[in-house]
């Protein structure tokens, strides 16, 4: 199963989420073969960069390293080489449904709805914020990426 992460510029909360699955579906051996994980932005801002040094620096503070990913953009081809597409809010959700090609075979959804949460539906962008309000999406992206991963276990039977 491939999973794509999708917010604005892919710097901030789609890396920090990708990171974290990334991670987490590499720690158990019945998921590792059988997910990917990657992530892309609707605008061309950030494509080549790595991500935000403040996203950089809350993943790592919790064991997790993004300095490698690269920011891209959301490609066509992604509605076909994809299963999954989370978007990380209903703006990104409503962008990335405006883009989906015809006969695309990605389910599109948002991710925190998609992980179950009760709450908000939207991860918040901190891009403009400061430390803590990276450290506010990571404990929503750690809230749903246990969630997400139970999901994708059940789906694939692991």
């Amino acid at each position: 199963m491939k999973v794509l992460i999708v917010c604005l510029g892919n710097i901030c909360r789609s890396p920090m989420a990708e990171g974290w699955l990334r991670a987490r579906i590499a720690s158990e051996p019945a998921l590792r073969d059988e997910i990917s994980v990657d992530s892309a932005g609707l605008g061309d801002w950030h494509v080549g960069q790595p991500p935000d040094l403040r996203a950089i620096h809350t993943a790592a503070t919790h064991g997790v390293d993004i300095s490698g990913q690269r920011a891209r953009m959301l490609a066509p081809q992604d509605f076909q080489d994809f299963d999954l597409i989370l978007c990380a809010d209903d703006s990104t959700l409503q962008q990335t449904l405006t883009q989906r090609p015809p006969g695309s075979t990605a389910s599109i959804a948002r991710l925190l709805e998609w992980a179950g949460l009760p709450e908000s539906h939207d991860l918040d962008d901190p891009y403009t914020g400061d430390h803590a309000d990276f450290e506010r999406a990571w404990v929503r992206v750690d809230a749903a990426g246990e969630r997400i991963v139970h999901r994708l276990r059940e789906t694939l039977g692991a």
